[in-house]
């Protein structure tokens, strides 16, 4: 019988993880648990010392016992948490990257840390092509005046007419699974794609029909720019006051990938001159921003509160990618997604 928690929150709820455990356990005997955790209700944030946690230590301690499993999204697995964890040999993280857990103190542990790619990939993409659409042209401005008793006919008039994407240079920046989904959408519109992002393949780039070129020469090109490239220290801020103003006067540019992709500093100058034709966001450098965040009262702002990611499909998805890790480890497989890998030098070790 092996012990394992299902910590899961009001997204993807503790019943969720534990159905997708039981269907991937096949013969192996599982002694479940579960904790419910309050995201989203209450917003993420650092725990200790990991980051976008929900819960406590003392929360996820308590529930923890002897669990040798965890299937989680957001529990904080601090170093203090691991190291009151004796029994813990994995944890599944249902995410395309494992922020809330210490990655240093799991491996010290020897905790295997799964994680989830491609989750979300679906929806983010939907997501983004929804933001581009609503941007280029002015739906949920105008739909809020109609509401407020404004027809605005003069959003007919050439000059405040909006643009198709069909004929239109739309730039990516960043090329994983949901750039490429983003790609074959934009492509059904008619739109001429390009990509920058140094990891991809440009074979497989060729094949897609998109263009690979340099950051800059993107910016240069493109009406249309959204971003999809992970936060990294280097791509920190890739999107900056510098190269922001090589853009085409009036283009619309949509991140719902990672806040601190962008710097937002100098985006409400680019608006209120018109270099910038609209800004479509989903993310931000702080979460939520405040009342007075300088973009609230910038034209032709959308803003959503990081939903890009938010459907039932994802949900059940993170899960079965979990659950199938947890299974492969249980039938004494190496996990595929491994976030440490540095710790399977123990594996025969941590073996059920």
């Amino acid at each position: 019988m092996t012990s394992v928690l299902a910590a899961g929150d009001h997204f993807v709820h503790p019943e969720v993880f534990a159905d997708a455990l039981r269907r991937a356990a096949g013969a192996h005997d599982l002694q479940l648990s579960q904790l419910q955790l309050p995201w989203p209700v209450e917003p993420f944030g650092p725990v200790g010392n990991v980051k976008e946690a929900s819960g406590t230590e003392q929360q996820l301690l308590d529930a923890l016992g002897d669990a040798e499993i965890v299937a989680t999204q957001m529990a904080p697995f601090t170093a203090e948490v691991l190291a009151g964890a004796p029994n813990l040999k994995f944890v599944g993280v249902c995410r395309g990257g494992p922020v809330n857990v210490d990655l240093a103190a799991a491996t010290e542990q020897g905790v295997i840390v799964s994680y989830a790619p491609g989750r979300n990939a679906a929806a983010a993409a939907e997501f983004a092509v929804g933001l581009i659409l609503a941007a280029l042209r002015r739906i949920p401005g105008s739909d809020a005046e109609l509401k407020g008793g404004n027809w605005r006919g003069d959003y007919y008039a050439y000059d405040n007419a909006g643009i198709e994407l069909e004929g239109s240079t739309v730039g990516l920046v960043g090329y994983g699974a949901i750039g490429r989904i983003v790609a074959r959408v934009l492509h059904a519109f008619g739109s001429r794609v390009l990509v920058a992002d140094p990891f991809a393949d440009p074979g497989q780039a060729s094949a897609d029909g998109v263009e690979l070129v340099e950051l800059d020469e993107l910016l240069r090109r493109s009406s249309v720019v959204s971003l999809h490239a992970r936060l990294t220290p280097e791509t920190e801020h890739l999107l900056n006051a510098d190269n922001l103003k090589l853009l085409p006067e009036g283009a619309v540019l949509v991140n719902s990938a990672r806040g601190g992709l962008l710097d937002y500093d100098p985006l409400p100058g680019l608006l209120e001159s018109g270099h910038l034709g609209a800004l479509a966001v989903d993310v931000y450098d702080i979460e939520p921003p405040p009342r007075d965040w300088p973009l609230f009262d910038a034209p032709n702002v959308i803003t959503t509160p990081h939903l890009a990611g938010a459907t039932r499909q994802t949900a059940h998805r993170a899960a079965e990618i979990v659950a199938g890790e947890v299974a492969r480890f249980l039938g004494g497989q190496q996990p595929r997604f491994v976030a440490n890998p540095d710790v399977l030098s123990k594996f025969e070790d941590l073996r059920p």
